[in-house]
């Protein structure tokens, strides 16, 4: 087996160990997740406490993609990918201090850390693909194949991270789970540290901290339009959804959280399968329309719901699923694509900047419009964010 990994080209060798470091991380990032939720639920934290200990995870997203890319396009993706996970262990350490010095703050400062090293990672991964996968009139195919497979796989182990979360806090409680994780990363850092190429993803040219700002309108309107994508996803899911399902349809902690893990795990399957939905038709005419697709569930649910609420709810939760998965599949191949080669993470990690203030807008939103208008408020808050995606995504250069 590792002969045949090691008469593999530079090239694929780099893509395999560049997703296995994605894939330890994401992982962790789940599990850690639900132990956090968990956890100090169990110690008696109340609802808004354990949803304030996320506020700085989701916040720095926004600066971590930002600086990111800079960071990545001067110093190589080696070391913000290994920057990410030297974080995350630190944040896993914070939470292994005795369980008096457990305060909201001490918690909300490990998920910060977590929060940076997440986004590092991701960018990291993301980016690098470009300079690993041959671009031409064949390699815009196989970019859109080796995304779809990296994104889709991503969000499917976070979906198994949730499940493992909850096995491992069972099986030998908080602190042992937190370092086991702990030591699985240091085992991969190490890889990491020795194996990847010093000069992955580095810019020829030392960009200015200016640069941080894209040039290119047509990555503009794309951060835009992902960020409309995302903050209609997380409007409803985030707060709302589990909220709805534990106190209408009376599910307990563990039926809500296993049912939204395999709703991740699903929702990664089909991003993952994403180029054979769509076929070669990835560019954007395919953006416009799938965003259209999708735009028209959120308000069919909201019709629904006075009908049939268990079927309609949990069946156009699925289907939305899998429509939003070919969508997300096509943003992320497009900003692959779209990126400059040179110094490739400044573009990739703007757009990621747009995708997690998005996130964070979402999760606001979802808490408040769910206290002040119910379910149903957020799915039409929902239906008008993509209606927007879709209008931005108009502005889009057309393909040659």
């Amino acid at each position: 087996m590792i002969a045949r990994v090691a008469a593999l080209p530079r090239e694929i060798r780099q893509y395999l160990l560049v997703t296995g470091n994605y894939w330890a991380f994401t992982l962790t990032d789940g599990a850690l997740r639900m132990l956090v939720v968990l956890y100090f639920h169990q110690l008696g934290y109340s609802a808004l406490e354990v949803a304030l200990l996320f506020l700085f995870y989701e916040f720095f997203g926004v600066v971590t993609n930002l600086v990111g890319g800079w960071l990545g396009a001067r110093l190589g993706l080696n070391r913000t990918m290994n920057l990410g996970l030297g974080l995350q262990v630190v944040a896993l350490g914070m939470l292994l201090v005795p369980t008096a010095w457990l305060t909201v703050l001490w918690v909300m400062v490990a998920q910060a850390l977590s929060g940076i090293a997440k986004d590092l990672n991701k960018m990291s991964a993301k980016s690098a693909i470009k300079t690993l996968v041959p671009v031409g009139d064949e390699g815009h195919t196989s970019l859109y194949r080796w995304v779809a497979l990296l994104t889709g796989s991503k969000n499917a182990l976070k979906g198994v991270g949730f499940f493992l979360g909850g096995l491992l806090l069972t099986l030998i409680g908080f602190q042992g789970a937190i370092l086991l994780m702990a030591v699985m990363l240091v085992g991969v850092l190490g890889l990491s540290l020795i194996k990847l190429d010093a000069d992955l993803g580095r810019a020829k040219a030392k960009p200015k901290f200016r640069e941080i700002l894209s040039k290119s309108r047509a990555i503009n309107i794309l951060s835009a339009a992902r960020m409309f994508l995302f903050g209609a996803r997380d409007v409803w899911f985030v707060v709302a959804l589990p909220v709805f399902l534990a106190t209408q349809f009376g599910w307990d902690h563990w039926r809500v959280g296993g049912f939204l893990a395999l709703w991740v795990i699903g929702y990664g399957a089909v991003q993952a399968v994403a180029p054979r939905i769509t076929g070669r038709t990835a560019g954007r005419s395919a953006a416009i329309l799938w965003a259209a697709a999708l735009a028209a569930l959120p308000a069919l649910i909201a019709l629904g719901l006075e009908w049939q609420p268990h079927v309609v709810l949990l069946g156009g939760l699925l289907l939305f699923g899998a429509v939003f998965a070919v969508n997300s599949s096509l943003h992320s191949f497009l900003i692959v694509r779209m990126a400059r080669s040179d110094g490739v993470s400044l573009d990739v990690g703007f757009y990621y900047m747009a995708n997690a203030m998005g996130r964070l807008i979402g999760t606001l939103l979802s808490g408040w419009l769910y206290m002040t208008g119910g379910l149903t408020a957020t799915l039409w808050v929902s239906s008008a964010m993509l209606a927007m995606t879709v209008a931005i995504s108009l502005a889009l250069p057309k393909e040659e």
